[in-house]
């Protein structure tokens, strides 16, 4: 070969790698479609920060940051309104999703020993429910909300077979809806979902919805005045159900993970597809396509309107035409 072709070659090459840098710098650059009331056209999904080891729990914290789990290396991660992240807890008992009561508490379900408890600001973990039917514990907790008057909402998704060590089977509860009241009586509310997931409540607190990941839908149950849930509906349909095997776990998924809604009542679905977007009655209004897939979100930020979104080890921010629901933490 000779001196000039060795140098086109390597020009081409050059170019070549140019080109793949920048094709993969525009796949990181995720916009949004129009999604009216939700999104305007082209606005930019911003990467906060990659590389994390689980992403989970994302919830507007009282100074204006957000914390969010960093769940396999057992942290609790805060943004600052700066875009900056640093470490806010470390040991928190494999903490996966966060919610604020109303006195203040960090309320968290808890995947190391399996269980619902609050992270006191002293490092203590005091539980608020470990077992079930007279001695059962719990697989995996896995998100939670808390309504206005303290009740905590949150799911168990179930022992992981694939766990090392097996899991002793016979030792688990069930996957199943539960709740715990101010006075911590526990309640199981279902336990008719395959794999029951994100969890979160509509802004006037009468309708609880549940992600249920191996299922087409998210699920809907409207909530009496004494607190007992009516019968399973299924609320809206997902994009993106598919059938997966990826060497540890294989069946349907829609992906189906956290929820959250704006001040207009509108929920917002994390799945497979991305963020997911329907009116209160089920409608679909858009889908919100990601760099990577989503796992759970959050409004945060000035008047709650800024959504933030963590999921395959990365967290983005972007800005919303609507405001989250300002009555609780998420």
């Amino acid at each position: 070969m000779t001196m000039k072709l060795k140098a086109s070659v390597t020009a081409l090459a050059a170019i070549g790698a140019a080109f793949i840098t920048v094709a993969a710098a525009h796949a990181q650059e995720a916009v949004t479609p129009a999604i009216a009331g939700v999104v305007n056209a082209g606005t930019k999904i911003e990467l906060i920060k990659d590389g994390f080891k689980g992403t989970e729990g994302p919830i507007a914290a009282p100074d204006g940051s957000v914390l969010f789990t960093e769940n396999q290396n057992d942290t609790i991660i805060r943004i600052a309104p700066d875009g900056s992240t640093s470490v806010y807890r470390s040991g928190a008992n494999g903490s996966n999703a966060l919610a604020f009561a109303p006195n203040g508490d960090l309320v968290t379900v808890q995947t190391l020993d399996a269980r619902v408890g609050v992270i006191q600001p002293q490092g203590n973990v005091r539980t608020l429910a470990a077992k079930v039917d007279g001695g059962l514990g719990f697989g995996r907790p896995n998100d939670l909300v808390v309504d206005k008057k303290g009740n905590v909402y949150f799911t168990d998704s179930g022992a992981n077979a694939n766990a090392n060590p097996k899991p002793d089977l016979s030792k688990i509860a069930k996957p199943a809806v539960y709740r715990i009241s101010p006075e911590f009586a526990i309640e199981r509310l279902a336990n008719d979902i395959t794999r029951p997931n994100g969890i979160q409540l509509s802004p006037d607190e009468k309708v609880l919805y549940v992600a249920n990941t191996a299922g087409e839908h998210v699920l809907a149950y409207d909530i009496a005045a004494n607190g007992k849930l009516g019968a399973k509906r299924e609320f809206a349909k997902l994009e993106g159900f598919r059938q997966t095997d990826n060497g540890t776990s294989s069946g349907p998924t829609s992906g189906a993970d956290g929820l959250a809604v704006d001040a207009e009542g509108r929920l917002y679905v994390a799945s497979n597809a991305g963020i997911q977007v329907f009116t209160p009655k089920g409608e679909a209004l858009g889908v919100i396509a990601l760099p990577k897939r989503p796992q759970n979100l959050a409004f945060a930020g000035p008047d709650k309107k800024t959504l933030y979104v963590v999921g395959s080890g990365s967290a983005w921010r972007f800005p919303v035409l609507t405001a989250g629901y300002a009555g609780r933490a998420k």
